[in-house]
Protein backbone atom coordinates (compact mmCIF):
# COMPACT_ATOMS: atom_id res chain seq x y z
CA UNK A 1 0.00 0.00 0.00
CA UNK A 2 2.86 2.41 0.76
CA UNK A 3 4.32 1.83 -2.72
CA UNK A 4 1.02 2.88 -4.33
CA UNK A 5 0.86 5.97 -2.11
CA UNK A 6 4.48 6.91 -2.89
CA UNK A 7 3.84 6.56 -6.63
CA UNK A 8 0.92 9.00 -6.52
CA UNK A 9 1.85 12.47 -7.77
CA UNK A 10 1.11 15.40 -5.48
CA UNK A 11 -1.39 17.97 -6.71
CA UNK A 12 0.14 20.99 -8.38
CA UNK A 13 -1.32 24.39 -7.55
CA UNK A 14 -1.90 26.53 -10.62
CA UNK A 15 -2.38 30.25 -11.16
CA UNK A 16 -3.81 32.09 -14.13
CA UNK A 17 -1.36 34.41 -15.87
CA UNK A 18 -1.34 36.69 -18.92
CA UNK A 19 1.44 36.45 -21.51
CA UNK A 20 3.32 39.73 -21.86
CA UNK A 21 3.89 39.12 -25.57
CA UNK A 22 0.50 38.08 -26.98
CA UNK A 23 -1.87 38.62 -23.97
CA UNK A 24 -2.96 34.95 -23.97
CA UNK A 25 -4.32 33.80 -20.58
CA UNK A 26 -3.04 30.40 -19.42
CA UNK A 27 -2.28 28.43 -16.24
CA UNK A 28 1.17 27.83 -14.81
CA UNK A 29 2.47 26.21 -11.62
CA UNK A 30 2.01 28.55 -8.64
CA UNK A 31 5.40 27.76 -7.13
CA UNK A 32 7.25 28.39 -10.37
CA UNK A 33 8.90 25.52 -12.14
CA UNK A 34 11.52 24.53 -14.61
CA UNK A 35 11.32 24.83 -18.37
CA UNK A 36 10.18 21.20 -18.58
CA UNK A 37 7.23 21.89 -16.26
CA UNK A 38 6.34 25.33 -17.65
CA UNK A 39 7.81 26.04 -21.10
CA UNK A 40 6.03 29.39 -21.49
CA UNK A 41 2.97 30.66 -23.32
CA UNK A 42 1.18 27.86 -25.17
CA UNK A 43 0.23 30.33 -27.93
CA UNK A 44 3.56 32.04 -28.71
CA UNK A 45 6.15 30.38 -26.43
CA UNK A 46 7.16 33.63 -24.69
CA UNK A 47 8.21 33.11 -21.06
CA UNK A 48 7.24 36.55 -19.70
CA UNK A 49 3.98 36.70 -17.79
CA UNK A 50 2.04 38.64 -15.14
CA UNK A 51 -0.46 37.15 -12.65
CA UNK A 52 -4.12 37.96 -13.35
CA UNK A 53 -4.72 38.62 -9.65
CA UNK A 54 -2.02 40.58 -7.90
CA UNK A 55 -1.56 40.04 -4.15
CA UNK A 56 -2.95 42.73 -1.89
CA UNK A 57 -0.38 45.12 -0.47
CA UNK A 58 -0.33 45.55 3.30
CA UNK A 59 -1.19 49.05 4.55
CA UNK A 60 1.82 51.32 4.71
CA UNK A 61 2.67 52.48 8.20
CA UNK A 62 5.54 54.28 9.76
CA UNK A 63 7.17 52.65 12.76
CA UNK A 64 7.79 56.13 14.17
CA UNK A 65 4.12 57.13 14.14
CA UNK A 66 2.57 60.23 12.60
CA UNK A 67 4.80 63.21 11.79
CA UNK A 68 4.83 66.01 14.32
CA UNK A 69 3.88 69.50 13.18
CA UNK A 70 6.74 71.99 13.27
CA UNK A 71 6.21 75.49 14.53
CA UNK A 72 7.75 78.36 12.62
CA UNK A 73 10.63 80.07 14.40
CA UNK A 74 10.07 83.66 15.41
CA UNK A 75 12.90 85.97 14.39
Amino acid sequence: MEAAHAAAKPFALLESVRCLECSEIYSKPLAGGTVEKNPGCPNCGYVGWIPLSLPEEPPRRSAAGPRQRRLARAR
